[in-house]
């Protein structure tokens, strides 16, 4: 994993290193990369590096976004776990948020998901909550529905 770049710098920790260290977890988990691939593209082989400007760009986000996602997910919830990110990893360990602070944004990334996961069917938004349900309940749904033929 990447570590805090002032602890890589100066050999320093901070109670904030471990705030930059979930900002990477994080950054994969939103990108579905590895933090470091010498496989991939030279530009592209440290994932912060690479992602800093796609994560503090709402136009840019879908570029950084795991492919396997296949665009279901919330934008908003992303927007939000991308700038939730982006101060995770900021360089100056006094500027991150605590990890407090953290579990509040993550908080509210969840209520967004949660509200539109609670919209009515036959609201206009109902072809959005479809878009932000995962593969995986999808495939859930069609087993159970198999297994009742």
């Amino acid at each position: 994993m990447l570590t805090d770049c002032i602890f890589h710098e100066l050999g320093h920790l901070y109670v904030k290193s471990d705030v930059y260290g979930f900002g990477v977890v994080l950054l994969e988990m939103i990108s579905g990369l590895r933090a470091l691939d010498p496989s991939r593209q030279s530009e592209k082989v440290n994932l912060v590096n690479w992602a800093r400007p796609l994560l503090s760009d709402r136009r840019k986000l879908s570029q950084l976004m795991d492919s396997g996602l296949e665009g279901q997910y919330n934008p908003k919830g992303a927007l939000l776990a991308a700038q939730l990110t982006l101060k995770c990893l900021n360089g100056d360990p006094k500027s991150r948020p605590s990890m407090k602070e953290v579990v509040e944004a993550l908080e509210k990334i969840e209520s967004v998901k949660s509200r539109v996961m609670r919209e009515p069917r036959n609201s206009s938004s109902s072809s959005r909550r479809s878009q932000v349900q995962s593969p995986r309940s999808d495939s859930a749904r069609n087993n159970s529905s198999s297994r009742g033929r």
